[in-house]
């Protein structure tokens, strides 16, 4: 797809029917956690399921590449920005609903929120996603989790827009949950709703591990920095912010981008960070980990954009 100088012409064709709101070389550190990220030729944020649906058939009949972003946590997008649309849900994708155990909840419900609403309803099962920053379809995708608990172990059911346009419905046998991975990844689809079952407890019990697990975050975790949450996935046995540390690399940095003192999994952007930046760091503990611990660390980031060869 050529520019044409600003938002190729053919994107008219993309936009073609579509209701919602619609922005042109919308800067994307405006949307991630990181505060990193080039512009995205296009933004969009759908009214509803039936727009998000056409969307996305009219980037498929186009050839026109596009994704779904959420919170823009555990996401870096590159600072020459994101060739195609970048597709948004906004509050209209956050409906919840109770009925008993079972919690349904729209895919850009944040997960902090989820936790505390389902604790004021002595609902125990989401007190680990208390101080998890990005919204219920990113996390399912990715099956985020903390303090040994993961949503794979709540969800029963997820709705999806595929690659096509259609809805489709994946049971959690179907959804191959794992550590940091679902059968979701790498596949063209778009959580819109999930359904868990959850266990009823006493509310103020409830609520009280749920206020440990934030008093926990608070301590632990760089919080005051722009960051995007632990960048490495625990080895096997092992902790990669423990292997981060035992290879000197706390206070690392370029430009920046800086291994954080407080946790060695967290790179915080300091002010001014680019994506170059963050890669930079990001390869440069991997392989002094490599060579000091022997141990390959695996990221969990979703790097996206236009890298320019870089990642």
């Amino acid at each position: 797809m050529k520019d044409t100088g600003g938002v190729p012409r053919d994107y008219n064709r993309v936009r073609n029917g579509f209701r919602g709101d619609w922005k042109e070389s919308e800067p994307m550190r405006l949307h991630t956690s990181w505060r990193i990220g080039g512009p995205a030729d296009v933004f969009a944020v759908p009214v509803d399921v039936a727009d998000l649906a056409l969307l996305i058939r009219n980037c498929q009949d186009n050839g026109t590449p596009w994704l779904v972003v959420g919170g823009g946590s555990n996401l870096l997008v590159a600072d020459r920005g994101i060739r195609g649309v970048v597709i948004y849900l906004g509050s209209k994708f956050g409906q919840k609903e109770l009925a008993g155990t079972f919690f349904s909840a729209g895919a850009a419900c944040r997960l902090p929120a989820l936790a505390r609403f389902t604790a004021r309803h002595g609902l125990r099962g989401l007190e680990f996603a208390a101080g998890i920053p990005a919204t219920l379809g990113g996390a399912v995708v990715m099956n985020a989790g903390a303090h040994g608990r993961t949503l794979g172990d709540v969800v029963r059911m997820v709705e999806v827009i595929d690659g096509a346009g259609q809805l489709k419905r994946l049971i959690q046998s179907q959804l191959g949950f794992g550590y940091r991975r679902s059968c979701l990844q790498g596949k063209k689809g778009v959580v819109i709703r999930v359904e868990m079952e959850l266990s009823f407890d006493v509310r103020e019990a409830v609520e009280r591990d749920l206020a440990a697990v934030l008093q926990q975050r608070r301590a632990s975790q760089p919080l005051e920095w722009p960051n995007a949450g632990s960048v490495f996935i625990n080895p096997p046995g092992q902790v990669a912010g423990g292997l981060i540390e035992t290879a000197g690399l706390k206070g690392f940095a370029v430009g920046g981008a800086q291994v954080s003192t407080r946790h060695a999994n967290f790179i915080i952007n300091t002010g001014g960070a680019t994506a170059a930046d963050v890669l930079a760091v990001m390869a440069t503990v991997k392989n002094r980990v490599l060579a000091t611990c022997g141990v390959e660390l695996e990221s969990e980031i979703r790097v996206v954009g236009d890298t320019g060869g870089a990642g």
